[in-house]
């Protein structure tokens, strides 16, 4: 399983660092080469975006395991973003 953690880190200090979303991507297709994967993501209420907190699950299918792990997180995030 993948967990993604975003964190906004308002001014580039890290003391005031906190999460605004987060993923999980887990591989339903016991491994195999061309892979299904079920995830599950939340974020928090965006005031400038004027969006409430909000949570999603999808699945990405037929991912190529072989490709580097941003493609995976990328058709995860993209599928997340219009659910």
């Amino acid at each position: 399983m993948l967990r993604v953690t975003v964190e906004l880190v308002p001014g580039g200090d890290e003391g005031r660092a906190r999460p605004i979303a987060r993923m999980t991507i887990a591989n339903i297709s016991n491994l195999a080469d061309i892979s299904d994967y079920e995830f599950s993501a939340q974020e928090v209420a965006n005031s400038i975006a004027g969006t409430t907190a909000r949570a999603t699950k999808g699945i990405v299918r037929q991912h190529d395991r072989r490709q580097t792990v941003w493609s995976l997180v990328s058709k995860a995030a993209q599928d997340a973003s219009v659910s």
